[in-house]
């Protein structure tokens, strides 16, 4: 059974993304709160995300609205559920780069640079 939070959450996130049956939310209690760790289609991330961490960061003052009325404190992680063990990713993770899969090398710098941005919102402490 999901608890407040996590329905809370789910609640939030499916009207935001396009595949909101994959939308799964865990949650765990450790030293620092309760961790909600959140997970969506590869597709629906920049979604959930929005620009500059916007939409992410919203979710996260909404959660801690909710913390003040249940007297806990809520983090929230946006899971990357990225396949990283596919061939094609890991030609380009690996600095090689060919004339014919520029495309390929653009989004996967583009992916890079979503993952590193990803961990730094993950980071923050509301």
């Amino acid at each position: 059974m999901a608890t407040i939070d996590q329905q809370f959450v789910e609640y939030i996130v499916k009207t935001l993304v396009n595949n909101p049956d994959k939308v799964s939310v865990e949650r765990k209690i450790d030293e620092k709160g309760v961790l909600l760790s959140l997970s969506v289609d590869p597709e629906d991330v920049g979604r959930v995300i929005g620009k500059r961490g916007a939409t992410a960061q919203s979710i996260r003052t909404l959660l801690r609205a909710l913390g003040t009325k249940n007297d806990a404190r809520y983090n929230l992680k946006i899971v990357n559920t990225d396949d990283l063990s596919s061939s094609d990713s890991s030609d380009s993770f690996s600095g090689e780069e060919t004339s014919d899969s520029s495309e390929e090398s653009d989004s996967s710098r583009l992916a890079e640079k979503t993952r590193a941005e990803m961990e730094d919102l993950d980071d923050l402490d509301i």
